[in-house]
C-alpha cells in the first residue's frame, strides 16, 4: 500500500450525503407495502427488507448502486481539491509528492457473493451497512496489487483520536462473511450528543489535541464529538 512511518496520509470519509438518506427514507415505505403483500412480519422495524426479485428489491438495489457512485464522485472530487492544496503549499504536482490514492471503498452497499453458510457455498446478496468488505490475502475478488497483503480496510476514528489501515483476514471470511466495521461507531446518538454536549467545549478539547476543526454550522461539532464516538483502539 506504499504506507510508512513519517508520511502523510489523508483520510477522507463521506458518503452520498442527503441523496443516500432520501434513498433509506423513500424504500423504508416500500419495504412496507412489499412486507405487508408477502406477509412477513418483523420484530423490529428497523430490520426492514423485501424479497430481493421482487421489483422493490430490485429498484432499491438500482437507488443503492446510484448512491455509491455518487459518493464515489463526492470523494474523488474531495480527493483533487486535497492534491490541490498540497500542490500550491509545496510548489510541486502531487505526483511529485507522491500522493496516490490508498484505497476508496462504500460503507453502504449490497453485493452478491458465494460464503460458506453450514459447511456448504451459498450465493448470498451481503449487505453491509456501516460495514465494508474484509477480503484475506489470496481471495480470488481481489486484484493483484493486494492479492498477498489483502484487502485494506479503512477504519476512521473520531475528531480526536487516530485511525486504522489494516487489512482483511481470514478469520473475517469465517465470522462476518468478509466483513468489518468502517469506524469506531457511535456511543450516543446524534441528538444526545447535541443535548449534553456545548460545541465551545468540543472545540477547546479538539483545539487542546491539537486538532483543527472547521466546519459549516457549530451544531455538527458536538455530533461529531469524540466522545460521540467509541474508542478506535478498543473496537
Amino acid at each position: 500500500m506504499q504506507l510508512k512511518k513519517g508520511t502523510v496520509c489523508v483520510m477522507i470519509h463521506t458518503g452520498s450525503r442527503g441523496l443516500g438518506h432520501q434513498i433509506c427514507t423513500d424504500f423504508l415505505s416500500a419495504s412496507d407495502r412489499a412486507l405487508a403483500r408477502e406477509k412477513i412480519h418483523l420484530v423490529d422495524r428497523q430490520l426492514a427488507c423485501m424479497p430481493i426479485q421482487s421489483p422493490e428489491g430490485q429498484s432499491y438495489l438500482a437507488a443503492m448502486a446510484a448512491a455509491a457512485n455518487f459518493a464515489f464522485a463526492n470523494r474523488s472530487l474531495i480527493m483533487s481539491e486535497v492534491r490541490s492544496a498540497f500542490e500550491k503549499t509545496f510548489s510541486k504536482s502531487a505526483q511529485e509528492l507522491g500522493m496516490h490514492m490508498v484505497y476508496d471503498v462504500t460503507h453502504n452497499t449490497a453485493k452478491e457473493e458465494e460464503h460458506q453458510v453450514d459447511g456448504q457455498k451459498k450465493k448470498l446478496l451481503v449487505h453491509r451497512k456501516g460495514a465494508t468488505r474484509a477480503y484475506p490475502p489470496g481471495h480470488p475478488s481481489l486484484p493483484d496489487r493486494y492479492q498477498k497483503c489483502g484487502q485494506p480496510v479503512l477504519i476512521g476514528g473520531s475528531m480526536g483520536t487516530s485511525s486504522y489501515v489494516l487489512v482483511g483476514t481470514q478469520g473475517a471470511m469465517e465470522h462476518t462473511f468478509g466483513s468489518t466495521c468502517h469506524g469506531a461507531g457511535r456511543a450516543m446518538s446524534r441528538a444526545h450528543s447535541k443535548k449534553i454536549l456545548g460545541y465551545k467545549e468540543v472545540m477547546r478539547l479538539c483545539e487542546s489535541r491539537g486538532v483543527t476543526i472547521r466546519v459549516a454550522t457549530e451544531k455538527l461539532i458536538a455530533e461529531e464529538a469524540p466522545e460521540s464516538y467509541k474508542d478506535v483502539s478498543q473496537v
